[in-house]
C-alpha cells in the first residue's frame, strides 16, 4: 500500500473529525463522503468495523503505513506497561511527529518532508528518517542553512501549541524532547484500546 495522497478532507469526513487539523472543507461537510451525502442511512457498525476504523484513524493521523504501524504495535506489546498507551507514545516519539509538535511545520506530512529533505538535525547530526525514534533528552533543531526558509519561519510564527514534554528555543530554532508523554498529555482523540483488541484477535 502506498502513502495516501488524495484529498484529506475526504478522509477527515470518513472519521467524522478534522484529524489533519483545521479544515474549512470538513466544516462545510462534516458527514461521511458518498453519493447520497448526509441522507444515506447507515446501519450499526460491527465490533470489528469499529476497531478497524479506530486503527485507520490512528494510521492516517500519524501518517504511518500498515506494516510500520503493526511493527510499532508489536514493539509496544513487548514493553512493560499498557500496550495501547505505549503504542501512542511510540507514535509521538517519531521525529516527524516531534517536528510537527514543535511547530516547525504546520502538518505532519510537511514535517515528514522537512526531515526527508535533510532540513532537521538530532543532537547536531542530520537525520533524514521520519520514523526515527527519539529518546528523552534528544535535541531536535533546524539545520543552519535551513533556518531562513520562509515556510519554517511562517509555521513557527503561527504556532501557538505548547506541550509539557517538549521545550523550544526560538532563537536557536531547536527544541528538546524532554520526556515521553503520558497518555493524558497526548491530545489525539484515539481509543487505543480498540486497536489493541483488533491486533490481539
Amino acid at each position: 500500500m502506498a502513502r495516501y495522497t488524495g484529498p484529506k478532507s475526504k478522509i477527515a469526513r470518513k472519521f467524522g473529525e478534522a484529524i489533519f487539523g483545521d479544515d474549512k472543507s470538513f466544516e462545510k461537510k462534516n458527514y461521511p463522503p458518498g453519493q447520497h451525502g448526509n441522507n444515506r442511512r447507515r446501519g450499526k457498525k460491527s465490533e470489528y468495523s469499529v476497531q478497524l476504523m479506530e486503527k485507520q484513524k490512528a494510521k492516517y493521523t500519524y501518517g504511518i503505513l500498515e506494516k510500520q504501524f503493526r511493527n510499532l504495535f508489536q514493539t509496544a506489546k513487548r514493553k512493560e506497561g499498557v500496550a495501547g498507551e505505549i503504542l501512542l507514545q511510540l507514535c509521538e516519539s517519531r521525529l516527524d511527529n516531534v517536528v510537527y509538535r514543535m511547530g516547525i511545520s504546520p502538518t505532519r506530512s510537511g514535517a515528514r518532508q522537512l526531515v526527508s529533505h535533510r532540513h532537521i538535525t538530532v543532537n547536531g547530526e542530520l537525520v533524514n528518517i521520519p520514523s526515527y525514534s527519539l529518546k528523552a533528552g534528544d535535541v531536535v533543531g533546524v539545520r543552519e542553512k535551513s533556518k531562513s526558509l520562509q515556510s519554517i519561519q511562517d509555521s513557527l510564527t503561527a504556532s501557538s501549541a505548547v506541550y509539557e514534554w517538549i521545550s523550544w528555543n526560538n532563537e536557536k530554532k531547536e527544541g528538546t524532547y524532554v520526556s515521553i508523554p503520558e497518555r493524558l498529555q497526548i491530545p489525539e482523540n484515539i481509543k487505543e484500546q480498540l486497536i489493541v483488541e483488533l491486533y490481539s484477535k
